[in-house]
């Protein structure tokens, strides 16, 4: 039906991260990792990139994509909490008004 090298393969996260720190620490080309370890180059290209902080893209300096996710999140909360202060500090009001009667 298909080659061997037309199948696709599933590769663990700990294989993948391996074959990238050996391209990285190794001074090697990507190509010649992956032809000693069996896999494309290609597939190894892409593992890489995404392994790095910003996929490959942006400038020095930039937040990264998971840095940009946290800060959302962080202001997501940052909000609610505003929100649970302001209305504890209506009841605050509300309840020293009634103690005053």
């Amino acid at each position: 039906m298909g080659s061997k090298s037309n199948r696709s393969r599933r590769y663990s996260e700990e294989f993948k991260r391996d074959a990238v720190a050996l391209v990285r620490s190794s001074g090697r080309t990507v190509t010649e990792v992956a032809r000693e370890i069996g896999v494309s180059a290609e597939g190894l290209r892409n593992w890489s990139s995404r392994t790095r902080p910003t996929g490959g893209r942006g400038a020095p300096g930039e937040l990264t994509s998971a840095e940009r996710e946290e800060l959302r999140r962080l202001r997501r909360q940052n909000r609610e909490q505003a929100e649970t202060i302001e209305v504890l500090r209506k009841a605050a009001v509300f309840f020293a008004k009634e103690s005053d009667r």
